[in-house]
C-alpha cells in the first residue's frame, strides 16, 4: 500500500520545537513559558510580509523574532515610562512571535509584562546576540523552506544525493535495495520531500512516517536501519542526479543511445541533472546507476567522456 502526502503544504515551526532543536546548541532557557498556546512560524506568512525574519530588537522594522542583547537593555533604561510603552505598542502592532534574551540578559519589567499579557514567549540564552541569529537563522531557513513532494527512491549513492524515478511497477524500490546492499544509504522511499533550501539547493528528506522503511513488492515493509545497521539510512541529502527508469517500448530509438547534451529537470526553479536508463532483463542497473554517479562527478570536474569521445572522432576525420 503506498503513502501519500496529506495537509499543508506550507512548513511551519512552533516556537516550542524551535526550541527544543535549538536548546543545546546555544544553552536556551525559559524565561516565559506559555503552556496555553502553540505560536507558530507560518512560512507563508513570513514570506508575503515586510519583516524580518529574525535580528536584534528593532522598533522601527521588528522582526518576527527579537533578539534582546546588552545593547537593547541599556537603550531601554535610558528610556522613559511613556516611551517604553510607545515603543512596546508598537511591538504589538507589529505581530512578533518570539523574544529571545542574550548575553544572559533580563527582561525589563515593562518588557516582560507585555510580553506576559500577549501571550508571546520569551527564551534566555548566555551567547553573544550575533551567534543566536546565526545559527536560528539556518535553522529556520530549513525548516522554513518551500518544498516539493516527487514520487520516487532517494538514496545517497557514492557521496551523491540521487532520486531515482520512473512509472509504478518499473522496479525502483529494488534497484534501491540492490545499491543499499552494495552500500548506498537510503534518504526516502516513495514519499521524496524536495525543499528548497537554498538558491540552487535541494534537499532531500523522508516525511516522518515513511523513514527507514522500503516497500518491496512480494516483502512489503523492511526496516533498512534494521536490517543493514545505521550506516544504511541518511536523514538528509542534497540532490545532485536524477535517474529516471523507463519501461521497454515498441521504439527503442526513443532514448538516445550516445547523448551529446546533458539532460535535466527543474525542480522549484532549481535545475538538476538528469539521465535516462532503459530498463530491459539481463541489465545490473545497480551498476549503471553507480556509473552514472561517476560519470556525473567526473563532469563536475571538467570531464565529459561524451565529448572526449565526439572530439577524438572529430579529430579523425579531420585527418582523413
Amino acid at each position: 500500500m503506498k503513502y501519500f502526502a496529506t495537509g499543508e503544504i506550507m512548513p511551519k515551526v512552533s516556537i516550542s520545537k524551535l526550541f527544543q532543536d535549538n536548546a543545546e546548541a546555544l544553552k536556551l532557557g525559559w524565561t516565559l513559558k506559555l503552556h496555553d498556546i502553540q505560536t507558530i512560524l507560518d512560512s507563508e506568512k513570513i514570506n508575503h510580509s515586510t519583516e524580518g525574519l529574525i535580528g536584534n530588537l528593532n522598533l522601527t522594522h521588528p522582526n518576527w523574532i527579537q533578539i534582546f542583547s546588552k545593547t537593547e537593555a541599556h537603550y531601554f533604561s535610558e528610556m522613559s515610562d511613556s516611551d517604553q510603552k510607545n515603543a512596546l505598542e508598537k511591538l504589538r502592532e507589529s505581530g512578533f512571535v518570539c523574544l529571545i534574551l542574550s548575553d544572559g540578559e533580563t527582561p525589563p519589567d515593562s518588557l516582560f509584562n507585555f510580553a506576559k499579557d500577549h501571550k508571546i514567549p520569551i527564551i534566555k540564552s548566555p551567547l553573544p546576540s550575533q551567534q543566536i541569529i546565526w545559527v536560528i537563522r539556518t535553522y529556520l531557513g530549513k525548516a522554513l523552506a518551500e518544498f516539493e513532494i516527487k514520487h520516487g527512491v532517494f538514496l545517497d549513492v557514492l557521496g551523491m544525493g540521487v532520486m531515482i524515478t520512473g512509472g509504478s511497477g518499473v522496479g525502483k524500490s529494488e534497484l534501491g535495495l540492490e545499491l543499499i546492499s552494495r552500500g548506498s544509504g537510503l534518504v526516502a522511499d516513495d514519499v521524496v520531500e524536495l525543499h528548497h533550501i537554498a538558491p540552487q539547493t535541494l534537499e532531500g528528506r523522508s516525511p516522518s512516517m515513511l523513514k527507514d522503511f522500503l516497500e518491496v513488492r512480494g516483502l512489503g515493509m523492511l526496516n533498512i536501519r534494521t536490517i543493514f545497521g545505521e550506516t544504511a539510512v541518511r536523514r538528509r541529502k542534497t540532490l545532485k542526479l536524477i535517474v529516471q527508469l523507463e519501461k521497454p517500448t515498441k521504439n527503442a530509438n526513443e532514448i538516445e543511445r550516445i547523448p551529446i547534451h546533458a539532460g535535466s529537470e527543474t525542480i522549484l526553479e532549481v535545475t538538476v541533472n538528469k539521465v535516462q536508463i532503459p530498463v530491459a532483463a539481463g541489465r545490473n542497473l545497480a551498476v549503471l546507476v553507480e556509473a552514472a554517479v561517476r560519470n556525473y562527478i567526473l563532469q563536475l570536474r571538467g570531464i565529459d567522456s561524451t565529448q572526449d569521445f565526439v572530439e577524438r572522432q572529430e579529430n579523425k576525420l579531420k585527418k582523413r
